[in-house]
């Protein structure tokens, strides 16, 4: 069973909801979810944050943090991880934001550089991740390790 059944299976057995923010997976993590049969019963939907405006004003993510760290860091994906969780009143929310390429963000970080962010009411976890391959590649390996983190914070927390 791949990571994103295996979530909403344990979404449907303990009765719980997840919502997605989503920035360079563009909708793909929401895509994957609702491929599965039966997943409106744990998925009342997600954000595609692909601009800083929609990461403030519908998500929460403080500007400061925005203008000073930039959309790729650490505390975007966590702060649109609990801000989508608030907004659709979810039980778990996630968050990612990264460089999908084929171009970098002007920075000098590099292409592939992703953060996750997965939040509950009990806590958060947020990773850093370094994917390799072409923009099609980091947004998948990306969703994939939006799932993984949501079954790590299932497994610590809830």
């Amino acid at each position: 069973m791949d990571k994103i059944q295996e979530l909403v299976a344990i979404l449907k057995e303990r009765g719980l909801t997840v919502s997605t923010a989503e920035s360079c997976t563009g909708g793909l993590l929401g895509k994957s979810i609702t491929d599965i049969s039966g997943a409106s019963a744990v998925y009342p939907g997600g954000v595609i944050s692909y601009c800083n405006r929609v990461k403030h004003e519908i998500l929460g993510v403080d500007q400061e943090i925005l203008d000073t760290l930039g959309a790729v860091s650490a505390p975007v994906a966590r702060q649109m991880a609990e801000g989508v969780r608030r907004v659709l009143r979810a039980d778990l929310g996630v968050g990612v934001t990264g460089i999908a390429g084929p171009n970098g963000d002007g920075t000098g970080r590099p292409v592939g550089l992703v953060y996750i962010g997965a939040a509950s009411a009990e806590g958060f976890l947020v990773r850093e991740f370094r994917f390799d391959g072409d923009r099609d590649a980091v947004r998948r390996q990306s969703a994939e390790a939006a799932a993984d983190l949501l079954l790590e914070l299932l497994g610590q927390t809830l």
